[in-house]
């Protein structure tokens, strides 16, 4: 059942060629012309990604999921609450362990709304609440188009963050736009989209892959390897897993607490856990210039590889353990 999982084995090779990507950036990063050429094809990537999880979502499996609103409610409450207080208590940790850019990294990514896919994927191995679960991660991507850009402002302008209206503007022409027109031609292409989810993976993975390639070619312009030492690395990791270990525990137990049988406390834990490198790494360009941008979305790319290997150990466990009758997708 983890093969329905689009995350890491000991060597998977997405994690493989985001790692050949950071290298190549890292021997031959792209400057003036080129970046500016490849920036925008990273934009058209991430727009064509962005439609097609508008094509795949289901209006039909959206209006059953509607219905649970104290699940939505719960999800995004973490997402978009919980985490960020999480972020900004991180604050005391500069700089004895995180540098200030490292902190904004992880500060940002607490920010950010949920996975999709993987997300959806999960709690489908862990058999819950699958309808649920695509609502909640659907709804959280898209209103974090908005919600992401204007946390960024309430918590970063200290921190000598500048935040204008274009970039929200800018956020939605690459994000929201794609989406609703996906949406609008789901009817005709909706089935075409699924029938070859695993050749358009390409577009998932590659449009991912020529952001990194713009962030990290930024930040060797910058210099960004000579900010960050061996120790502040490994320090970054920890604080990570930290992070991941703490939410992962109040998603679990608190929805337990509130209520939520089994199947809605593994799309709490999934959905409200996990943060979308898709989402994140075209925000962070568009939101951060004149930053150390490579420095700023390293939290986010240990994170998420970190929360695909952790979680998905935890929905081949939730799986064994889940009550009987209940059925996997």
């Amino acid at each position: 059942m983890l093969s329905k999982i689009p995350v890491l084995g000991r060597l998977d090779p997405f994690l493989l060629a985001i790692l050949a990507t950071v290298a190549v950036a890292a021997l031959l990063p792209a400057d003036g012309v080129v970046l500016d050429g490849v920036n925008w094809a990273a934009k058209i990537a991430i727009g064509l990604l962005f439609f097609l999880y508008g094509a795949r979502l289901s209006t039909q499996e959206a209006i059953e999921g509607l219905k649970h609103w104290r699940l939505h409610l719960t999800i995004l409450a973490t997402t978009f609450v919980v985490f960020p207080l999480l972020g900004l208590a991180a604050k005391v940790l500069v700089p004895s362990i995180l540098s200030e850019p490292l902190y904004l990294g992880v500060l940002y990514l607490c920010l950010l709304p949920s996975t999709v896919q993987s997300a959806i994927a999960l709690v489908s191995v862990a058999r819950g609440n699958i309808p649920g679960s695509i609502v909640s991660a659907s709804a959280s991507s898209l209103i974090g188009i908005f919600a992401t850009p204007l946390l960024v402002a309430l918590t970063m302008s200290t921190q000598g963050v500048t935040f204008s209206g274009s970039a929200v503007l800018d956020i939605v022409l690459m994000l929201l736009v794609p989406f609703v027109a996906g949406q609008l031609l789901r009817r005709w292409i909706g089935g075409w989209v699924k029938a070859h989810g695993k050749p358009l993976k390409l577009v998932d993975r590659g449009s991912i892959m020529l952001v990194v390639y713009v962030a990290f070619s930024r930040g060797m312009n910058e210099g960004i390897w000579s900010m960050i030492s061996v120790g502040r690395l490994l320090a970054l990791v920890g604080v990570c897993a930290v992070l991941l270990v703490i939410v992962l525990a109040l998603t679990w137990y608190s929805s337990r607490g509130l209520g939520f049988e089994y199947q809605d406390r593994v799309a709490i834990l999934f959905c409200g856990s996990t943060k979308s490198l898709a989402t994140g790494l075209p925000m962070a360009i568009v939101l951060f210039p004149g930053q150390p941008i490579g420095l700023i979305v390293l939290p986010l790319m240990l994170f998420h590889q970190m929360q695909l290997l952790v979680c998905a150990a935890l929905a081949g466990r939730l799986a064994k353990k889940a009550p009987d009758g209940l059925v996997a997708v």
